[in-house]
């Protein structure tokens, strides 16, 4: 039996995207399941894997790409016994979703609650966990405290709001215009970065600053984030879109800034959260945080903004959409049709 997955040949633009079918199911080894792929999410991680920028993956091409997974087990390797044929689960993959099939260690994947959509619950194992991850597990924010989320209108940046509003939090979140109307409506006071400056709107709107910056920009941006803060308030950058846009900065130093920022005693915190880095540190974490996120989409109070659903042919128009800030929420490849 044949089954399709995306390749990337070799790092560069989206045109380095390719399907490609195979002749036959892959095998999964001692301790793994094959996985019959419903939902994998298309993140800015993966524009960053496919030009060879992101930090976590020293693999070179030629290799599939996706980041997460929500699937059904379709085969056990030898000694798998945790899960049964048929059960959903979910994983953070790094590389490896965007097909039809993947062979994953039974070790890593977390149970799918029955009755929960399977694209739905893909915009959780990544945007999410990282939402929930920042604001509890690395800024540490309180209920009734005060945020900026930058991107506000993405994938993440409208978990985090709709984790925030939950937490009763004062937020305000930068978006390009035309994507005010999803900020206001998932809670937050929107502030366009093209024509506002989101410090001095801050310092306007609050006085004294934030508690919490979330920031995904890179760059200068974070320099700013950080002056936004006020006493005992934490920087958590996660991205560096500037960069790898090509819009000036450089990884390397954008990090060292950051220590640097995080050493000085200016009663301010600074890091840089990668879900990762924290998963292999932290499993159980991951585990505890994902299980807890897909109890409360059971319970309907988190509602994921799934900006597109595409096929995997269609990964390659997504990577650009990304690329141009042209989405509002996840996109996500929707396979659970063609899986029946």
């Amino acid at each position: 039996m044949s089954y399709q997955r995306v390749m990337i040949s070799r790092l560069g633009g989206s045109n380095v995207l390719r399907v490609v079918e195979e002749e036959s199911l892959p095998e999964p080894g001692p301790g793994e399941v094959r996985i019959r792929v419903l939902a994998s999410g298309v993140a800015f991680t993966d524009v960053m894997i496919r030009k060879g920028m992101y930090p976590d993956l020293k693999r070179k091409p030629p290799f599939t790409p996706g980041y997460d997974v929500v699937g059904v087990v379709d085969k056990p390797g030898l000694g798998a016994t945790r899960f049964k044929v048929g059960q959903r689960v979910a994983d953070l993959t790094i590389i490896g979703a965007h097909a039809d099939y993947v062979c994953l260690p039974e070790k890593r994947l977390v149970p799918v609650p029955k009755g929960l959509d399977p694209v739905e619950s893909s915009c959780l194992v990544l945007s999410y966990v990282t939402a929930y991850q920042m604001l509890r597990r690395i800024a540490h924010v309180e209920a009734g405290g005060r945020i900026l989320v930058h991107g506000a209108a993405g994938a993440v940046g409208t978990a985090i709001l709709q984790l925030g509003r939950r937490m009763g939090l004062e937020m305000y979140g930068t978006a390009s215009l035309a994507k005010h109307d999803v900020v206001l409506r998932e809670g937050a006071i929107p502030i366009d970065y093209r024509s506002e400056d989101f410090v001095g709107r801050i310092r306007e709107l609050t006085g004294e600053g934030v508690d919490a910056v979330f920031d995904p920009i890179g760059g200068s941006n974070f320099r700013r984030s950080f002056g936004v803060l006020r006493p005992g308030g934490t920087l958590v950058a996660y991205g560096f879109y500037n960069v790898v846009v090509g819009r000036g900065g450089s990884i390397p130093l954008d990090l060292l800034r950051l220590k640097w920022w995080d050493i000085l005693p200016n009663k301010r915190r600074a890091c840089f959260y990668s879900i990762g880095a924290l998963r292999e540190k932290r499993p159980d974490w991951f585990s505890e945080d994902l299980s807890e996120l897909f109890d409360l989409l059971g319970q309907g109070v988190i509602n994921p903004v799934i900006s597109a659903r595409v096929t995997l042919a269609e990964v390659g128009k997504a990577h650009e959409m990304i690329e141009r800030a042209a989405t509002r929420g996840k996109i996500v490849v929707d396979l659970t049709e063609a899986a029946g």
